[in-house]
């Protein structure tokens, strides 16, 4: 089974007060319940006792992948009931990120550059289907809520001449009070993956 140690955490937890703390819903059942949670706009079912993870909208037989369920299950076990510190960092200036963001950890700035630095702009043709919002950053910027308490800004500069294509991810400062270092990589890498799979088919 994926994620056992995971499940066996969450198991433990008492369902309406972690639906508050993740800021998500909650619903009892005569033997376990069911957490109703976005990921990335798209709503998610948490089935406690069978240990499952499914799209809302589609067959329970289709469970949802290794990186969704991860960042489902982590992020449902640790959020904290806290309010957005409306302060924007990178990932690698939370604590431990320095050391952690490195390597086969780094942050997929290059992809989204890659995939997006020609035309920063198709960013904005996927903002509806993510439910993001417009910002004023960069040749391009989207925020759009990874889980209920994580927004994530990516910001693209389109290269020119003398400068490559570049973008940024950016965090609201109080991202690690509800994922761990290792949750919110796949949880970025996911959303990068995610954006530039909806621009593509956009196009």
């Amino acid at each position: 089974m994926m994620h056992e140690g995971l499940w066996r955490q969450l198991e433990k937890l008492e369902g309406a007060q972690t639906a508050r703390r993740a800021k998500c819903q909650y619903q009892a059942g005569e033997s376990t319940g069911r957490y109703f949670i976005d990921l990335l706009n798209r709503p998610y079912v948490v089935d406690v006792a069978k240990k499952q993870i499914f799209p809302e909208k589609g067959p329970e037989n289709e469970p949802a992948g290794f990186i969704e369920q991860l960042c489902i299950l982590a992020y449902l076990i640790q959020a904290k009931d806290r309010p957005l510190r409306q302060k924007l960092v990178k990932a690698e200036t939370l604590a431990g990120g320095e050391f952690f963001f490195r390597g086969i950890h780094e942050m997929p700035t290059d992809k989204l550059a890659q995939a997006l630095g020609e035309e920063p702009k198709k960013i904005y043709k996927v903002m509806e289907k993510f439910n993001g919002s417009r910002c004023e950053y960069g040749d391009a910027s989207m925020e759009l809520f990874i889980l209920p308490r994580i927004p994530v800004t990516l910001v693209i500069w389109a290269g020119d001449q003398e400068f490559e294509p570049r973008a940024s991810i950016l965090f609201d400062q109080s991202a690690g009070d509800h994922l761990a270092l290792d949750a919110l990589g796949a949880a970025a890498d996911l959303t990068v993956s995610s954006v530039i799979e909806a621009v593509n088919k956009n196009t």
